[in-house]
């Protein structure tokens, strides 16, 4: 098997993006090709794998994500920031594009050749007094988010000297895998440990779901978190907000009509690694 694809990354989440104009895929071959080339050592490697198809109702590309595990993911910031690059690139060379995802129709604008800027799915629920521990068996003031619909679960989890703790990996892991899979969220959710570090500054590290680990980045866990933090009163209302990624800043203009969120945008860098062919000998669809 022959695939032509591209990595791209967008504030360290990585994909692979796969034309399926030349590649012909059946819905039921994407996941497959997810857990084989997302793999890290065994092949490509990435986060999650995103093929672009002709649109089914009117946008520019539909967009299929899958996480590095297979399992469909409703919707991807990052990645849906870097498909409107790979869209404008070589589907149509517009500063405005819409992307047909799973959880709804997606626009993203060209700020620069590398900025791009989407709208994210607005919050559907979310609840400011969701009950959980830290790992040490002590309360946490968490929120639980979901971000369109079908909604993409979140959880924004306050962690107080998170910008010092270079070990979250160790120290967190365990409790996001908990968190994770906690028997109140049926379908599970990121979970964002996070840390105010200004009016409109915040640092977060998310456990993603279907990568089961930490990430570089996550553009809606990002935009989830800030929006939980001001319903919050922690974080102050009416002005972007800079997000601290592992992986690169992001910025969150959360955008409010009452007491709910009318829009979500996202903005951040994306960057073309490589193009080349799958060659996988042992890749079987």
């Amino acid at each position: 098997m022959k695939l032509e694809f591209c990595k791209m990354q967008g504030a360290g989440n990585d994909f692979v993006v796969i034309d399926n104009r030349i590649a012909h895929l059946t819905p039921e071959q994407m996941p497959l090709l997810a857990r084989k080339v997302c793999a890290r050592r065994t092949s490509v490697g990435a986060d999650g794998l995103m093929v672009a198809d002709e649109p089914q109702h009117g946008g520019d590309a539909k967009m299929w994500f899958f996480n590095s595990d297979g399992s469909v993911g409703e919707m991807c910031g990052n990645g849906a920031r870097c498909f409107g690059r790979f869209v404008y690139e070589h589907f149509a060379a517009k500063d405005e594009i819409i992307i047909e995802a799973t959880s709804g129709d997606v626009p993203a604008w060209r700020q620069t050749d590398r900025l791009y800027k989407v709208l994210l799915n607005r919050p559907t629920v979310l609840r400011t007094g969701w009950p959980t521990q830290g790992a040490d068996g002590g309360p946490l003031r968490a929120a639980y988010v979901e971000l369109g619909d079908p909604g993409l679960p979140h959880l924004v989890v306050p962690v107080p000297g998170l910008a010092e703790m270079e070990d979250y990996g160790e120290r967190l892991f365990e409790t996001g895998r908990e968190l994770r899979f906690h028997p109140l969220l049926p379908k599970g959710a990121n979970v964002n440990f996070c840390q105010v570090l200004g009016p409109r500054e915040v640092l977060i590290r998310t456990y993603e779901r279907g990568v089961e680990d930490f990430t570089l980045a996550c553009g809606t866990g990002s935009g989830s978190t800030v929006a939980a933090l001001q319903a919050m009163g922690l974080v102050a209302k009416g002005a972007p907000v800079t997000v601290h990624n592992p992986g690169d800043d992001l910025i969150i203009d959360c955008r409010w009509a009452g007491d709910s969120v009318e829009e979500l945008f996202l903005t951040g860098p994306t960057n073309l690694v490589a193009t080349g062919y799958i060659l996988d000998e042992d890749l079987q669809l």
